[in-house]
């Protein structure tokens, strides 16, 4: 594996505070965690999309408004 890749990996790891503490993440638990940060990153996306969509409607809108006042001239 390249350097930069095992890094993001070194510090998706948690860090054992004790020595009582398994050191590495099971397969289920790291696909978990994974799929947790994917819900969270869907929703954050389809917030994004939102904002974007509202405001591509207000700017049709407020060329919609200049159309007609400057037709109504």
């Amino acid at each position: 594996m390249s350097r930069r890749l095992n890094e993001a990996l070194a510090r998706f790891r948690p860090r054992p505070e004790r020595d009582d503490g398994p050191s590495r993440v099971s397969a289920a638990g790291f696909r978990a965690a994974t799929e947790e940060r994917l819900r969270g990153l869907e929703r954050e996306l389809a917030e994004v999309k939102a904002r974007v969509n509202g405001l591509l409607f207000l700017v049709a809108g407020a060329v919609v408004v200049q159309v007609v006042l400057g037709l109504s001239r």
